[in-house]
């Protein structure tokens, strides 16, 4: 009987399952983000934000009770270094689920799920909001303009001296 055991089974036995939380949860941490169905997606947010949580206190023990969940060195350290940088103040909620629609094979509703303090799209830093209003112009910099007009000056007078040049040679001859 299952009598409230509330979490999906993914239609796969316990050692499969877990081994694929595993690899998923080490890929989502290598590379902040991954695209995969909305079912493993929230299966994966409830196995990983534990470990993110407990990543916070950079102990031997936790190193210990993350690495029996990840079984990968690399996951382990990226995520104790820059991941547990960057969420040391967020209380929670260290994944989005971001919905792209279905797949074409069997339609299975298809998901992106990322680190949230890593997608600098959604991030409100004050420096990425003044670089991406400056950099959203439609003219060109006057630097750029600026040299522009001294390559067509320099050219002009290059072109004004070569006459000269000329007359002088017809002159001597």
């Amino acid at each position: 009987m299952r009598h409230n055991k509330g979490f999906n089974h993914l239609g796969r036995q316990e050692g499969h399952r877990d081994a694929m939380l595993s690899n998923m949860a080490n890929s989502l941490i290598l590379h902040k983000r991954i695209s995969t169905t909305v079912a493993k997606a929230k299966a994966l947010k409830m196995y990983v934000e534990p470990l993110i949580t407990k990543s916070k206190v950079d102990s031997t023990h936790s190193r210990r009770v993350v690495f029996s969940y990840l079984q990968n060195k690399e996951g382990v350290t990226e995520l104790f270094r820059e991941v547990a940088a960057k969420v040391a103040n967020r209380p929670g909620g260290y994944t989005r689920i971001l919905k792209t629609g279905t797949r074409v094979g069997d339609s299975a509703e298809m998901c992106i799920i990322e680190l949230v303090d890593f997608n600098t799209n959604y991030t409100q830093e004050s420096g990425a909001t003044t670089q991406k209003a400056t950099s959203r112009r439609r003219r060109a910099p006057k630097k750029k303009a600026d040299a522009a007009t001294e390559v067509v000056s320099d050219a002009v007078e290059v072109k004004e001296d070569a006459p000269a040049a000329e007359s002088n040679d017809a002159k001597a001859e």
